[in-house]
């Protein structure tokens, strides 16, 4: 019997049984590995921390694609920093979007969950609207002539290769690249054992951005409470939509979705006391 111990927390533990390991290998950048797990399905971890899982995986990627892309409301450029997984990209494939622009450090991450996690990114590297990048994304937001209308920000905790995706000089680089009523959204961690990660991001964005704050969704294999999702636009309007104007959109884009729906999307802004403490 073998129990992995995931190492993203000093004081607490998560523990899951191994049922098999399917893969492991030390890449140039992380180390990944993919097991089975009996009620989570095919377990995704890379440097000692869960990433995904297939059981509840839908839950974290519909949120950070359909609420920036449904808020906006007219989003034709989409660039997603991270998300090897292609749990993103596939739910941002489902709109009608024109351009897919995917940033991700590390080629094996997506090459491997391609071939163990296709419940996760179905078929969505082979969509023709995708322009896969190998690269830097603090130097892809820093250096691009491009603009886009959302940005996603799909990345590890700050810790090794994620550290710079959290930098007030990332942040900045997606300001920049941002079309005119442009939506950035971020991970952000869940802000009960992860209180730095959340208030550091609030502080670097609230310069630079005239509407910051936070949207929420609970995602069972992250220990902790709500995971709180970054939201920075100058368009003060963006997260105000009525739930009729969201209904319509939601409706219009013909989008099958297991957690994410209107009601959620209205409700996932109003935070609890704790958090908006944590803003203040």
């Amino acid at each position: 019997m073998t129990w992995f111990t995931e190492k993203l927390h000093t004081d607490w533990q998560l523990q899951l049984l191994v049922g098999k390991t399917l893969f492991e290998k030390k890449t140039e950048h992380q180390h990944l590995v993919i097991f089975e797990h009996a009620s989570l399905g095919r377990v995704l971890i890379l440097d000692d921390i869960i990433q995904t899982t297939e059981a509840d995986e839908f839950m974290y990627h519909e949120m950070l694609a359909h609420v920036p892309i449904l808020a906006h409301g007219n989003v034709r450029s989409v660039l997603i920093v991270g998300g090897g997984d292609g749990g993103v990209l596939k739910q941002v494939l489902k709109h009608g979007v024109e351009r897919v622009t995917q940033v991700e450090l590390d080629q094996s991450v997506i090459a491997l969950c391609c071939e163990y996690l296709p419940a996760v990114c179905g078929n969505a590297f082979d969509d023709p609207r995708l322009d896969l990048v190998i690269a830097d994304g603090a130097k892809f937001v820093a250096e691009t002539e491009q603009a886009f209308d959302v940005i996603i920000v799909d990345s590890t905790d700050p810790l090794g290769p994620g550290e710079v995706l959290f930098s007030a000089e990332f942040y900045a680089g997606c300001k920049r690249c941002l079309a005119p009523g442009g939506i950035l959204v971020s991970q952000n961690g869940c802000p009960f054992l992860q209180t730095d990660e959340m208030v550091d991001s609030y502080r670097r964005l609230r310069p630079l951005f005239t509407d910051v704050t936070f949207f929420v969704a609970p995602i069972p294999t992250y220990i902790g409470g709500f995971m709180t999702f970054g939201w920075a636009t100058m368009d003060e309007t963006a997260r105000q939509q009525p739930r009729e104007a969201i209904e319509s959109r939601y409706a219009e884009a013909g989008i099958e979705s297991r957690y994410y729906n209107p009601d959620i999307h209205v409700a996932c802004f109003a935070l609890p006391n704790y958090i908006r403490e944590l803003m203040s």
